[in-house]
């Protein structure tokens, strides 16, 4: 299982409940987490999966963005 963090612009809570139902579709619930609390709303992804750009693709459709933190 691989873990890969994004720079997102979900910034809050109400962010995170409208973007869930479609991340936990998509990304499997539980594999996934938000820190509002850093700078970059560091989103955390566990995958054997799904490349980058997939889950970049997932965070697009729920309405939001992401780029991969190096």
């Amino acid at each position: 299982m691989e873990t890969l963090k994004f720079k997102t612009n979900i910034k809050c809570s109400g962010c995170i409940s409208k973007a869930t139902p479609t991340l936990d579709e998509k990304l499997g619930k539980g594999n996934w987490e938000v820190d509002l609390f850093t700078l970059k709303k560091t989103l955390t992804v566990s995958s054997s999966e799904l490349d980058e750009n997939e889950i970049i693709s997932i965070v697009n459709e729920a309405g939001y963005t992401a780029e991969k933190i190096s």
